[in-house]
């Protein structure tokens, strides 16, 4: 496969929102006559600047136009691509104002897939296994736009408490539904 043409394809894709790839997906993308040619291939990509290789069989392209702003995300998903994940635990909490401490450069994901910590240039991902039931799992989270789903802000307390991380660090009033007051803690005491 010769440059231009790989950079056509994956300037196509990434017109289409996708710029994260698994070996499988470039296999499928460019197809070789043999795996050692398709490694060949990537290999040449990633000399000439065109992939970037982020993990293990996971490659981002490097001239991809889209924001690096959800691309944590987007490897999280083809990494557990299958498997349902979603933010959660201290990732989910800190957006929701539950945290003070905004984890930077570390992404706290809850996956019915196999749990793991995983360092890559865009930071690091950290995912927790969960049992809970599918059906379950598909009222704790929500679409907000973004490459995975967010556990709600009730989700996200109680898998933090499931998995025994510090809890000390949480405002639970932040969790409350907007409009609700909590009782004035003066007027509980007799």
């Amino acid at each position: 496969m010769d440059l231009n043409t790989a950079r056509k394809r994956l300037d196509r894709w990434d017109r289409q929102g996708r710029s994260v790839y698994t070996l499988a997906d470039l296999a499928k993308l460019f197809p070789e006559d043999s795996p050692k040619t398709l490694q060949e291939s990537i290999g040449r990509l990633r000399r000439f600047g065109v992939l970037e290789g982020v993990l293990r069989g996971i490659y981002v392209y490097a001239q991809s136009r889209r924001t690096k702003a959800d691309r944590l995300e987007e490897i999280a998903k083809a990494m557990r691509r299958g498997e349902y994940s979603y933010v959660s635990l201290e990732s989910a909490l800190s957006a929701y104002g539950a945290i003070s401490q905004i984890p930077v450069d570390r992404l706290t994901i809850m996956t019915t897939g196999r749990k793991g910590v995983y360092r890559t240039p865009y930071g690091t991902l950290e995912f927790t296994h969960t049992k809970r039931p599918l059906q379950e799992l598909l009222q704790r989270m929500r679409d907000v736009g973004r490459p995975l789903k967010v556990a709600t802000p009730e989700a996200a307390w109680a898998d933090l408490k499931r998995v025994g991380r510090n809890t000390h660090l949480v405002d639970t009033e932040a969790l409350l539904p907007d409009g609700y007051q909590a009782p004035d803690r003066e007027q509980d005491i007799p």
